[in-house]
């Protein structure tokens, strides 16, 4: 198992988001997590992910206990085998696709050519070879999505968390990122859990979780 988290509860002050959440996510496994809006999907994803604490509960990566560590180990691992997606891309306006995607490599290699190759490599199997040198402004909205998901790959994460990446797309560009989804899946067994409001879409996964009222249910 990939990740295991058990007994997970989050609280702000007075407000309960959830309470003793147990999941399991395996690895080269595609996971949707569907709920409706305030649900707490996006705050479960961000635990998982080593951006947030939960208030209680323990948290595994491949049975080492995780959420107890130093910062610095958490920012290491987030780093290193975490590679996340959000619906909004948050890409630097003033670089270009390729600087984009080089970015968060930076932070753990110096090799500039190695990172390039490696940056030119993921973008061109995402089908931007020709965009490379564009802003995101000259970029479509899929475009700036599938950089985004480059980015998300540069480190050569094992699982990557998407935050409802679909969101701000039309129904024929949300579809194609699915299929990315599944072809990296396929390829290099690369591990998702994708919080999403999509159930068509969901269906396409290899199981589907759901928060409702502070619980998580298998559908």
């Amino acid at each position: 198992m990939m990740i295991k988290a058990e007994h997970l509860s989050k609280r702000y002050k007075n407000v309960e988001v959830f309470k003793n959440i147990n999941i399991e996510i395996p690895k080269g496994k595609i996971i949707s997590l569907l709920g409706a809006s305030g649900e707490g999907k996006s705050t479960l994803l961000q635990i998982l992910g080593l951006l947030d604490s939960p208030s209680e509960g323990k948290i595994y990566y491949h049975n080492e206990r995780v959420d107890d560590l130093s910062t610095f180990r958490i920012r290491e691992i987030r780093n290193k085998q975490i590679g996340f997606i959000f619906q909004f891309h948050h890409l630097f306006p003033e670089f270009t696709a390729l600087e984009n995607v080089c970015i968060p490599a930076f932070v753990f290699e110096k090799d500039k050519n190695t990172i390039e190759a490696r940056a030119k490599n993921i973008l061109d199997k995402l089908g931007l070879t020709n965009r490379l040198q564009h802003k995101p402004k000259e970029l479509s909205g899929g475009e700036q999505q599938r950089v985004a998901i480059a980015r998300a790959l540069i480190n050569q994460p094992e699982i990557i968390f998407a935050d409802e990446p679909t969101g701000n797309l039309d129904t024929k560009n949300a579809s194609q990122l699915h299929d990315i989804f599944e072809q990296l899946n396929k390829d290099a067994q690369q591990t998702f859990l994708i919080v999403t409001h999509n159930e068509e879409l969901a269906k396409r996964s290899h199981q589907i979780l759901k928060m409702k009222e502070g619980t998580l249910l298998t559908v």
